[in-house]
């Protein structure tokens, strides 16, 4: 089967979904890719930027069986562009994230035109994929919210058609290749994440305070992709933690990324938007102790609903609840008594079990 493949943000996770598809599955995928930068722009121009790159294809012999491509992509504006027969292939797209679910910083500066662009490409897909049941069911909650503010035409039956073709596919890991290093101390407690608002970093590092105040040792490790306008907690924590920090930034080598995983005891997130969680997985598979909120999709990453043993990994979102549980954690490494073992768990989003997923559920479309 030849997949055409259509990513308008070939970056982070759109780009990591991409390239573990080609190279895992047993179809031949061609990606037609655009830059990571200025996503706006991208979801308005890149239904005409594909559609003349397809056309050209075609017109040199190229076809293909299904198109692929993310929420990124103004998928029914492309199918109106490109020529007939690829127009008329069976379309599945992909949702890393949403323009209506997505946070931002204030509510009412979201712009709802790409919220809808979202909602109309899904009516011009004849499957939709969602990397999380959590992200599926937030999104529906408040796409049906949304529409019911519509004057009329509420497109309430679409939205019903749009939820019977949705189905999960989760994102997949690469398997860690290195060992889990020995426990030496002190603890070392790592951050693995965006540096932006929504994963609020400002809670992590203010009970990583408390913690040194009360003469707790650790080392600390805080990774992740930077920004221009990155919360300024991060430039006051590089000089507070001066003598804790280990690693301090984004790590340019995977391999070396995967490595460095495996130097940490436990990840703490405090993430307030988590549509997947990918580094987490990541963490876990390197044999890292995860301490995580309550909430968003992470219940669903340790299939709490099965293994109810799996609380003891999470905190209830609140900053005391965080410190104290952190604290016991910490004791339970200095006494050598810490034990749990979650490889069954990320083995689940190994690339190959992902993979033949994806190759099964397109089969079944076409």
């Amino acid at each position: 089967m030849r997949i055409l493949a259509l990513e308008p943000f070939y970056g982070g996770s759109h780009k990591a979904f991409l390239d573990g598809c080609s190279a895992y599955s047993k179809h031949d995928w061609t990606i037609l890719s655009l830059p990571p930068f200025k996503w706006k722009w991208r979801m308005r121009h890149s239904a005409v930027s594909f559609a003349r790159q397809v056309n050209e294809l075609v017109q040199n012999g190229e076809k293909f069986d299904l198109i692929f491509c993310s929420d990124m992509l103004p998928l029914a504006e492309f199918k109106g562009l490109v020529e007939t027969s690829v127009a008329k292939l069976p379309s599945v797209i992909y949702f890393h994230e949403n323009q209506l679910t997505y946070p931002v910083q204030v509510e009412k500066e979201r712009d709802l035109h790409f919220a809808i662009s979202n909602f109309i490409s899904m009516n011009a897909a004849d499957q939709i994929w969602f990397n999380s049941v959590f992200h599926k069911d937030s999104f529906f909650k408040a796409l049906k919210k949304m529409l019911n503010r519509m004057p009329e035409d509420k497109m309430l039956d679409e939205l019903a058609d749009t939820q019977n073709k949705s189905i999960v596919i989760p994102q997949a890991i690469s398997q860690n290749p290195f060992t889990k290093s020995k426990y030496i101390p002190p603890v070392h407690i790592g951050w693995v994440a965006r540096w932006e608002f929504d994963k609020n970093p400002e809670m992590f590092f203010s009970v990583l305070k408390k913690l040194k105040s009360n003469n707790i040792k650790f080392k600390l490790s805080v990774i992740g992709e930077t920004f221009k306008n990155s919360p300024i907690v991060f430039e006051e924590s590089k000089e507070f933690f001066k003598e804790e920090i280990i690693n301090w930034g984004y790590i340019d080598s995977y391999a070396e990324y995967q490595k460095t995983l495996t130097t940490i005891d436990i990840l703490v997130s405090t993430a307030d938007h988590e549509f997947f969680g990918i580094s987490v997985m990541e963490a876990i598979d390197a044999g890292v102790y995860p301490l995580l909120p309550e909430k968003l999709s992470y219940p669903e990453l340790l299939r709490l609903d099965e293994y109810q043993e799996n609380k003891k990994f999470f905190y209830n979102s609140s900053e005391r609840d965080l410190e104290n549980k952190l604290l016991h954690i910490i004791s339970l490494f200095k006494n050598e008594t810490v034990s749990f073992d979650l490889q069954e768990i990320a083995n689940r989003y190994y690339w190959n079990v992902i993979a033949d997923k994806i190759d099964t559920t397109v089969e079944k479309l076409l």
